[in-house]
């Protein structure tokens, strides 16, 4: 009898000890399989967001620098882009083998160059809106969707919302340009693309209510007319519109975009706005 209520004690023991032992592996696997949303700016307007396990890239231009001519009808004849990317070809071969789609606002070539339509794989994932949807698929790429309205993808919900590309003649002539609500759950980034501050991204913020933010800023300009992408007081007038955070891109890289990181800095800390819009470098990562 002895004998065998120690082998019931020493069975019980092992049993406990292999629960106990169990919880870090069943911890560890839950925190695998839970994935953050976050996104890096490369550079200018390229992003690459991570959201629901899936990555996008976002406007890719991909061309090294001083590589395509300058943006004409500028203040200056400075070549673009006029910095590099912030990684080499081996790593940017490896990241586009790894990104699982493209999402492209626009086909502007300080959104979509020669380089992202020659590197990028024809049988790649292709977001864009309709307006641009002919002109991707005779690029070469097969698998390209345009999103009218909204479009469920792998447990991801995208949403396409209008913008104006500038004022006048002027945005008439930009064409017709589109951001996106990318969102997973309680994560979404509303993409605004490039526009002003205008009553299209109010009814986007109002209609989608995102959880993040992220403007095309640098107050790209020609020689006549208005800014065509949001200026310091077009982003002080969004933080005032919303509580949101926000991030400020698409900065120092095309030649008509003559405001720069630390002008956007010295207007948000001016109006003590740090903790809401965030101005990141070129290859620095952010979280949703």
């Amino acid at each position: 009898m002895q004998k065998i209520n120690r082998k019931y004690f020493l069975h019980k023991t092992a049993l406990a000890i292999a629960a106990v032992a169990s919880k870090p592996l069943l911890a560890l696997e839950r925190t695998t399989h839970k994935t953050q949303t976050r996104f890096r700016l490369i550079r200018h307007a390229t992003v690459l967001v991570e959201l629901a396990g899936k990555k996008i890239l976002v406007d890719p231009m991909l061309s090294s620098k001083e590589a395509l001519d300058p943006i004409p009808n500028a203040a200056n004849s400075l070549r673009i882009p006029m910095v590099d990317l912030p990684f080499g070809d081996k790593v940017l071969a490896q990241l586009l083998q790894d990104i699982d789609a493209v999402l492209v606002t626009h086909t502007h070539r300080d959104h979509w160059d020669i380089a992202a339509q020659t590197q990028i794989p024809k049988t790649k994932l292709i977001i864009c809106q309709p307006a641009d949807l002919t002109k991707i698929k005779e690029q070469g790429f097969s698998n390209v969707v345009a999103v009218d309205q909204t479009w469920e993808w792998n447990q991801i919900t995208i949403h396409r919302t209008n913008g104006q590309h500038g004022t006048g003649e002027v945005g008439k002539r930009m064409g017709t340009v589109s951001g996106f609500v990318i969102g997973h759950q309680q994560d979404k980034l509303y993409i605004a693309g490039d526009t002003i501050w205008c009553d299209d991204v109010k009814q986007a913020i109002t209609e989608h209510q995102p959880s993040h933010i992220m403007v095309n800023g640098g107050g790209a300009q020609f020689l006549q007319g208005d800014p065509i992408t949001m200026t310091t007081h077009d982003v002080l007038k969004l933080a005032s519109f919303t509580q949101t955070p926000i991030t400020v891109v698409h900065l120092e890289t095309i030649n008509h975009c003559y405001q720069r990181r630390k002008d956007f800095i010295e207007a948000i800390t001016n109006q003590h706005l740090q903790n809401q819009i965030q101005v990141p470098n070129d290859g620095d990562w952010k979280t949703i």
